[in-house]
């Protein structure tokens, strides 16, 4: 799964990066969790790639209420192709989610008891930028305003994540981008071969102070390495 993330690059640095035509200004977050807006980057016909902030938690247009969107943060990439709440948009409405890291919990046993040690995850190079695959939707309410979110793709571990957790986000490579992006990429196939592990030696993994555990704490202290956690 992915339950926690971070985006602390700048609006102009993303625009550059990515080759966005526009991109919202946002403050810097280290410790994005679900329900709260993000950043995503689509496709807009005639204009190009995009960047739009929604709501983290994914509320299918059928929805009843949006109350659905908590328990949609992540959608698993062996079935996203198949499961009602992804199925539209997997196949008509994906996004990426650009992010400078991101956290998962390890349990580890002190003393005979289990805690949970948080690690923080960025690319092998810290200047660099991970993009999550995404999806996106629209609901309406009654009233006829529109709630747009997003969720995030999982895929099995590689070599730095099996230690820590059995799940991490789908990271795509900048030249599978187009791919995703593409409104008229139809294929189920080629897009399902995208939601693979993304190569070890991309990324490495370390131990954070447990401050990060609590959704409402901010600030670079929360992924500066800890030696015991």
């Amino acid at each position: 799964m992915c339950g926690r993330f971070t985006l602390k690059a700048p609006p102009a640095e993303l625009i550059t990066h990515f080759g966005l035509a526009s991109c919202p200004d946002f403050f810097p977050r280290y410790n994005i969790a679900p329900t709260s807006d993000v950043l995503v980057i689509r496709h807009k016909p005639d204009t190009g790639r995009v960047g739009q902030m929604v709501r983290w938690g994914l509320v299918p247009s059928w929805a009843k209420d949006p109350s659905i969107g908590a328990k949609l943060n992540n959608a698993r990439g062996e079935t996203v192709a198949e499961k009602p709440s992804f199925r539209t948009s997997f196949a008509k409405h994906r996004c990426l989610i650009p992010a400078n890291g991101f956290y998962e919990w390890k349990p580890v046993t002190e003393g005979g008891k289990v805690r949970r040690q948080p690690f923080y995850i960025r690319p092998t190079n810290e200047n660099d930028l991970f993009a999550f695959a995404g999806l996106l939707a629209r609901w309406r309410s009654e009233a006829g305003d529109d709630l747009i979110t997003t969720c995030i793709i999982t895929t099995g571990p590689n070599a730095v994540m099996e230690p820590i957790h059995d799940r991490m986000p789908v990271i795509l490579e900048q030249d599978a981008w187009g791919a995703w992006l593409g409104s008229d990429n139809s294929s189920t196939d080629a897009l399902k071969a995208l939601l693979v592990p993304a190569p070890a030696d991309a990324m490495v993994a370390y131990p954070v102070g447990m401050a990060v555990n609590r959704s409402g704490v901010e600030g670079d202290e929360l992924i500066k390495e800890q030696a015991d956690g």
